[in-house]
């Protein structure tokens, strides 16, 4: 397994008796902690108005992170393209790329009918017609010295991309379904699987990919939690994470009133924590090994937060970095 790779992945979580602005800091904590731990790579979340994740920029944020580390690869899981300009994001992610030294990965995504559709102007239309033309541009932007569109959407003449991107830019697209995998199969481009989706889940994404596309550098989120036993893991999980995503979740409004899909939170923190890599390190090092052997994946994003506190968060990244990933890496 010497070419699997592994990164946090940070939601930027408020738990309750936090505060927005600390969650934030230590987020950017946990970055520098993952790149001494030996991760790969770090990804944050972008959400809006809610507790869920606290950080409504995930560029922002990453340039932040990108200036306190060195050598880590840091990204946006996901940049929300459906409630920004794609040519003003672009040149965001030309600025981290040409300051960092390439180490910035841009990952975009559809979002959801919530109400930043509303705040920010783009209308629900952008949302549910608009997510392929806004992907084009943003590649197009992110590709060519120059760009202009005459779309649906956007039209304008063509401008100079001042910083210019490079191809290494090409964006990661979150896919949740069968039609967002066509469209990112059908440009090339790989996909950012949810910790949502099983392993069995995953590969039916990949195999579904593989029919249009031979990319192959697919990236998977897993929660990864480790303790002295599986037993307490899934015990620390199930009392803290329904604290969090409970009125986490609640903060998903939708702009038009559409009803949201409901779901027991602790009926799936122990689904998360019955398909993930939560337990022992052996419980981590050999659910980590199946996820890789049924799926082909050969980078995984382990969600550390979990159990709440930012120090809990480290010893959590620590861990994975000295008790499990050397083991992953070495195929046992």
């Amino acid at each position: 397994m010497n070419d699997f790779r592994a990164g946090v992945f940070l939601a930027a979580a408020q738990f309750p008796g936090a505060a927005a602005g600390d969650v934030l800091a230590d987020t950017v904590e946990a970055i520098v902690a993952a790149e001494a731990a030996g991760f790969d790579d770090a990804w944050i979340a972008e959400h809006h108005f809610m507790s869920y994740g606290v950080c409504p920029s995930a560029v922002t944020l990453a340039g932040v992170a990108l200036g306190r580390t060195s050598r880590i690869r840091v990204g946006t899981a996901v940049s929300v393209l459906s409630t920004q300009h794609p040519v003003a994001l672009a040149e965001q992610a030309a600025v981290l790329h040409h300051a960092s030294g390439g180490r910035f990965v841009l990952g975009v995504g559809r979002g959801g009918p919530w109400m930043d559709l509303e705040v920010f102007g783009t209308g629900i239309e952008r949302f549910e017609r608009g997510f392929p033309e806004s992907l084009d541009l943003l590649c197009a932007a992110l590709g060519s010295a120059k760009v202009a569109a005459d779309g649906e959407f956007f039209r304008f003449r063509e401008v100079p991309m001042v910083p210019p991107g490079c191809a290494d830019l090409r964006p990661v697209v979150a896919c949740t379904s069968g039609a967002t995998l066509a469209l990112a199969a059908e440009r090339g481009l790989p996909m950012l699987l949810g910790m949502h989706m099983d392993d069995a889940e995953k590969a039916a994404m990949l195999a579904g990919y593989a029919k249009a596309s031979a990319c192959a550098d697919h990236v998977a989120a897993v929660v990864g939690h480790v303790a002295d036993t599986t037993e307490e893991a899934r015990k620390e999980l199930a009392d803290v994470m329904p604290s969090w995503l409970g009125p986490g979740l609640a903060g998903y409004v939708t702009v038009d009133g559409r009803p949201k899909r409901e779901q027991d939170i602790s009926a799936y923190v122990d689904r998360l924590c019955r398909i993930h890599p939560v337990g022992s390190p052996d419980h981590c090092v050999e659910t980590t090994l199946t996820t890789l052997r049924r799926t082909g994946l050969r980078h995984l994003i382990y969600m550390v937060e979990g159990a709440g506190g930012p120090a809990r968060t480290l010893q959590n990244i620590t861990r994975l970095g000295a008790e499990v990933l050397p083991r992953v890496r070495a195929g046992r």
